[in-house]
């Protein structure tokens, strides 16, 4: 695949793509962490213990995982537009009836839980396809972290505001509110983007051979390599387990920090979403440096598998030293600022396993991201689900971080061992 070299100028259409996409995974994270604050009035009115609340936390991982190949093979054999609009609306509606499911009983939340993590597992794999057909390789390093910028963006957010709405006019309307967001995003969606760049009607001819000499844009995928094939390649291999261990401490902090910041650290509730806004204003403000700065390694010419090791050990050695060391701080502010630090250079291992699908098989970036993002969500259903039951036998929030610290330091020896970005598929 030849580097794009093409100069263009003016606003760009694959700009607008990345926008939106970015505006998909910010509605994907406000709807998905708002419950993480909201489940502290919830159980406080239905009762439910720390077990109980667990099981809700975790219920959404159920669907998440069941459409993340299947997300992810669609977008890259018929692509990325209808697989993500309709993702976006699926799960939009399901968090809107969020309080009704709630209101009619436990199983019927659990079930609600479960109907919006089927929408959102559409996400991401799409997202990357997307990427692989419209994003030049120089620029696809800063494409990723621009959209994983979502992530901290969208929590932001819903931290913020879920506890003023809840406060203000119950926390039903969190529900309501955010999930009205995805169905306005749809309507400038389905105006705005095509799925492969030949298509816009509006794209000029600048940008399409730029994108032309820097992707496999017209290409559409006929044939998956064989599942055993996939399965046995260890480059593959270092990305899934990289990805699993990135998300088990990923979503115990989303799923847990609103409680721990409230009963650990004593934050009054009307408090817990701005200090756990911080760290997640870090992350926004260091993934964007994250992305430029890997790019512009790799234009300088350094071996691309070096740089992504180096993003990784970077980024993941970071996170080790926050998760393994937060639980002894006992000051709301001491330990936020551990957690800051910790996401700050955790970014930058976007420019590392993050950006590696993209590497080895840029036709079958959904695929591989459906692949490798369905092992990542099953820290979503145990990590998250273990913690609560941690909290309900011990009540320490020392050892939930720890045992996320060891995974992450696993996965990123895992890494540094097996990665590359040599092309593995075509």
């Amino acid at each position: 695949m030849a580097e794009a070299t093409m100069a263009t100028s003016g606003w760009q259409r694959r700009y607008t793509l990345i926008a939106l996409c970015f505006l998909a995974v910010f509605i994907c994270y406000i709807d998905r962490v708002n419950i993480s604050v909201a489940i502290i009035p919830m159980a406080k009115e239905y009762g439910w213990n720390p077990e109980q609340q667990g099981r809700v936390l975790s219920a959404f991982f159920v669907g998440y995982i069941l459409t993340q190949f299947l997300g992810g093979r669609l977008a890259d054999r018929f692509g990325g537009k209808l697989v993500l609009g309709l993702g976006v609306v699926t799960w939009s509606i399901f968090t809107m009836v969020t309080p009704i499911a709630a209101g009619v009983g436990f199983i019927t939340l659990l079930l609600a839980r479960i109907g919006m993590g089927l929408g959102e597992g559409f996400t991401f794999p799409a997202i990357y396809s997307l990427i692989g057909r419209w994003i030049p390789a120089a620029e696809r390093s800063r494409a990723v972290s621009m959209n994983f910028s979502g992530i901290p963006a969208g929590t932001l957010f819903a931290l913020g505001l879920t506890p003023l709405i809840a406060v203000q006019l119950g926390w039903q309307w969190v529900f309501y509110i955010f999930g009205s967001f995805g169905l306005i995003w749809f309507g400038f969606w389905m105006m705005k983007v095509t799925s492969w760049p030949h298509q816009h009607p509006s794209i000029s001819a600048d940008e399409l051979q730029l994108i032309r000499q820097g992707t496999d844009a017209e290409q559409v995928v006929v044939k998956l390599p064989p599942l055993s094939k996939l399965l046995s390649n260890k480059p593959l291999w270092a990305i899934i387990v990289s990805h699993f261990c990135n998300n088990w401490a990923l979503y115990v902090l989303l799923s847990w920090m609103p409680t721990y910041v409230n009963k650990a650290l004593h934050v009054d509730f009307a408090s817990v979403g701005f200090f756990t806004m911080i760290p997640n204003i870090a992350s926004l403000m260091f993934l964007g440096v994250a992305g430029w700065t890997t790019d512009m390694l790799i234009k300088r010419g350094i071996n691309r598998t070096t740089i992504r090791k180096l993003m990784q050990s970077v980024g993941f050695g970071a996170v080790v030293i926050a998760l393994a060391s937060v639980g002894y701080v006992h000051s709301a502010i001491g330990a936020i600022a551990v957690m800051t630090v910790g996401n700050c250079i955790g970014a930058f291992a976007m420019g590392g396993y993050g950006s590696n699908h993209l590497d080895i098989a840029p036709r079958h970036a959904g695929t591989l991201m459906g692949i490798t993002n369905t092992a990542a969500t099953i820290p979503g259903i145990i990590g998250v689900y273990v913690s609560g039951l941690i909290l309900e036998a011990t009540g320490s929030w020392i050892l939930v971080f720890q045992v996320a610290a060891g995974v992450v330091l696993f996965g990123l020896v895992f890494y540094v061992l097996f990665a590359s970005t040599e092309k593995q598929f075509d």
